[in-house]
């Protein structure tokens, strides 16, 4: 019998567009024969909807209320009798939902807030939880957790609006060059690579616009390599890597998203048999640390002396046609069809683990 999935995109984040491009291809990728999709899309606003086929992603680059494709139905999610529903605002119908594929990039979806609803309507999810999804998405906090179970990563400092950090003082710390990033955003939405004062300035500015945190990283010269990983905490699996060579200053999001051009992707990544055991031993323990379940990107720098640093896990990793996460997985002999499904089996045998808990003492 076909499980109903509820493909989730757009979401009040900085990255909205590039949730669309992916639940696109997601969408177009499920199997039909084992899953009847859901498509949901989340407005600018905050506001879900309901759409009625995958049309929405040729009429609609974005999900505004004002500007609403057709036939878009208002919808909430709710548990009734248990169970999780999908509830019509428009006619009071409701659909039974058996899974969630969440493809919601940055803030109030990948930050570990919807996967908080989907736990409290006890729905089955693709992807990490609450706790490693907003440990994943806070980089400071990310970057303690690493710290502690000694994971190598870049030194780094935290700015606030509250405490005047000076441009020296990073420096003295940290060294010229050095990056600032919002410690909560992603697909490099607000970071800038600083060499002067005016830089920092300025890109303090910026950056402040999408968090009241922001850090100040060390920059280390090296490749940039990345490694998708999946499955259960206690049995994770490492794709083989891919290395982006940026044609720009950095990855940045016109690199990612804008510029055809903006980056090379090599999939797989040239390093010896030694380096790709250790690079796949230190991204399944960095996803076993950060407590990450169903699937995760992470990104390295690769020193020339053959030291691997960690950047950054990606809990919602880009679906979109030239995405990472999906590529190394196809480089690794794991189709994109068979990449979701497997996803989805994922988050249903989780979902399935959880709801043998007890839940009450006396009972």
């Amino acid at each position: 019998m076909k499980k109903n999935v509820a493909l989730i995109f757009g979401g009040k984040s900085a990255e909205h567009e590039v949730s669309l491009r992916s639940a696109k291809n997601v969408a177009d990728a499920l199997d039909k024969n084992l899953f009847s999709p859901i498509l949901i899309g989340i407005s600018k606003e905050g506001s879900w909807y309901r759409f009625p086929s995958d049309a929405v992603f040729s009429q609609a680059t974005k999900i505004v209320d004002k500007a609403l494709p057709p036939q878009a139905e208002p919808v909430a999610l709710i548990s009734l009798e248990g169970k999780p529903v999908l509830y019509s605002l428009q006619n009071q119908s409701k659909t039974n939902v058996d899974a969630a594929f969440p493809i919601l990039h940055g803030t109030m979806g990948e930050d570990g807030t919807i996967q908080g609803l989907f736990k409290m309507v006890q729905l089955a999810f693709v992807g990490c939880g609450v706790w490693s999804s907003a440990a994943g998405m806070d980089k400071e906090i990310m970057k303690r957790l690493f710290t502690e179970a000694q994971i190598p990563n870049a030194r780094y400092m935290l700015l606030t609006p509250y405490k005047n950090t000076s441009y020296q003082d990073v420096v003295n710390k940290l060294g010229s060059p050095f990056f600032i990033k919002p410690a909560n955003a992603g697909s490099s939405v607000g970071v800038h690579k600083i060499k002067t004062v005016e830089d920092f300035e300025k890109g303090l500015k910026d950056s402040f616009q999408f968090d009241t945190k922001v850090l100040a990283e060390e920059f280390i010269e090296g490749r940039e390599i990345e490694c998708s990983v999946m499955g259960h905490n206690r049995e994770p699996q490492a794709s083989l890597p891919g290395e982006i060579i940026p044609q720009h200053e950095f990855y940045s999001y016109e690199a990612k998203y804008i510029d055809d051009n903006g980056a090379l992707l090599k999939i797989p990544a040239e390093m010896t048999s030694e380096a790709l055991q250790k690079l796949q031993t230190l991204a399944k323990k960095t996803y076993q640390v950060m407590g990450c379940d169903g699937l995760t990107r992470v990104d390295f720098f690769l020193r020339k002396n053959g030291d691997f640093y960690v950047n950054e896990i990606n809990t919602i990793p880009g679906f979109t046609k030239i995405s990472m996460y999906p590529k190394m997985w196809e480089a690794s002999g794991l189709g994109y069809r068979d990449l979701i499904t497997k996803l989805i089996h994922l988050g249903l045998e989780k979902h399935s683990e959880e709801q043998k808990l007890k839940t009450s003492y006396l009972d």
